[in-house]
């Protein structure tokens, strides 16, 4: 969850449509094909995009947020390297996706380090955040890691090389400066950071986060926001697919698509990327979602099958 998301939110109400209307849009409008800034801790609700998505069914309701399911689904064991190739005749061999997990389960232990300001080329914030977590107490950190190794296995599958900004592997961090330099300096052809939101009970569904047009000091977005717009489209629309979650109902009036220009890592990106905030661990019936293992093996399928249509084209 970006950390500068902290204005508390308006509800929305969302419209109830069916999946086949979903269907329709994703692939007529979006493309979708067949098939908190990473260290910015609270979520501050932007309502309005101007781009456009397919709107889900709702969620099927919940009664309660259980503890993390770590029975089914579970995600292939963390490589000791944030750098690893997949098959080398896959459909997406030659390709270079970077996979940003938003926050580090240790920031809490180092307030100072992450506390520290960086220039996220319009202005200058923390270094990193801690991020939220649901009621019971299952961290964003942790969800967003074990989001990023099932898409690293899905997009390896495929022959994608895929690069961690961190793997478990630092204490804290890294600064949302250098994650964004990570993408960077790999030259990759897609960048996700994945998320989850910390949003008041009733906010529910998932939203991606584009980039603004931005130029000002180190920030230079011109170069990237139609990719980045193309990208999130694709993957909004797929992550519907794939979960069965709506797009949220209190950013982006309900296209799941937000548009900001006060995130470091996007500002500072030189290579498409874009946010995904899955959902609202706030709220009991998307935290019963979020802790699910098999439902974070779906959310990983509709990222990969998101980034997979946008190298389809």
């Amino acid at each position: 969850m970006p950390y500068d998301d902290s204005v508390s939110p308006t509800p929305h109400r969302r419209p109830l449509l069916v999946a086949a209307a979903l269907a329709a849009v994703c692939l007529s409008a979006a493309g979708c094909g067949a098939g908190g800034d990473s260290g910015e801790a609270q979520a501050r609700p932007r309502q309005g995009s101007s781009a456009t998505s397919a709107v889900p069914p709702s969620v099927p309701p919940s009664r309660s947020a259980p503890a993390p399911d770590k029975t089914s689904a579970s995600p292939p064991s963390a490589s000791p390297s944030k750098t690893t190739g997949g098959r080398a005749s896959g459909p997406l061999s030659g390709k270079t996706v970077v996979i940003d997990p938003g926050h580090n389960p240790n920031n809490h232990l180092h307030t100072r380090e992450i506390s520290r300001q960086v220039d996220i080329g319009t202005t200058h914030k923390e270094c990193d955040t801690t991020g939220t977590s649901t009621n019971s107490g299952y961290a964003e950190a942790q969800f967003t890691l074990d989001v990023s190794h099932r898409l690293r296995a899905l997009l390896q599958e495929q022959g994608a090389k895929v690069i961690l900004t961190y793997d478990n592997d630092r204490p804290y961090g890294p600064c949302v400066d250098e994650r964004a330099r990570i993408g960077n300096n790999a030259e990759a052809d897609a960048v996700v950071s994945v998320h989850a939101d910390g949003s008041a009970v009733g906010n529910r569904g998932f939203h991606v986060i584009l980039p603004a047009l931005v130029r000002g000091g180190a920030a230079d977005t011109s170069k990237i926001v139609d990719p980045s717009r193309d990208l999130g489209t694709r993957i909004a629309g797929l992550f519907v697919r794939a979960t069965g979650s709506a797009p949220s109902n209190y950013i982006g009036s309900n296209t799941g698509l937000d548009t900001r220009s006060d995130l470091g890592g996007l500002n500072l990106s030189t290579v498409p990327k874009v946010f995904i905030e899955c959902g609202n661990m706030r709220d009991p019936k998307d935290a019963a979602l979020l802790t699910s293992a098999g439902w974070r093996q779906k959310a990983a399928q509709g990222i990969a099958d998101g980034i997979t249509s946008y190298f389809n084209g």
